[in-house]
């Protein structure tokens, strides 16, 4: 409930995603202190939160963003479908 209040009483301010594998549907990511959302080419943004799918996802989803490789890699491999919500 904290992260949700704290999403709608704040501007988003989301970067670029790097993309160096040139091959990524993520095109923007916010990192916050417990969560991370990610925006797709379609404009969706879903955020990835220490409840689901849980603190050790969320910290590897936060070190590749900001790496710049891999972050659809893991997604796809490891989280797919299992997000807090879609915004």
């Amino acid at each position: 409930m904290k992260v949700m209040w704290q999403l709608l009483c704040r501007t988003i301010s989301m970067q670029r995603y790097l993309d160096l594998g040139g091959n990524s549907g993520i095109t923007a990511y916010e990192a916050g202190e417990d969560y991370i959302a990610l925006q797709f080419h379609d404009g969706s943004v879903y955020v990835y939160d220490h409840a689901r799918p849980g603190k050790r996802h969320v910290d590897q989803m936060k070190r590749l963003a900001l790496s710049g490789r891999g972050l659809t890699t893991y997604l796809n491999k490891y989280v797919r479908y299992n997000y807090a919500r879609k915004r």
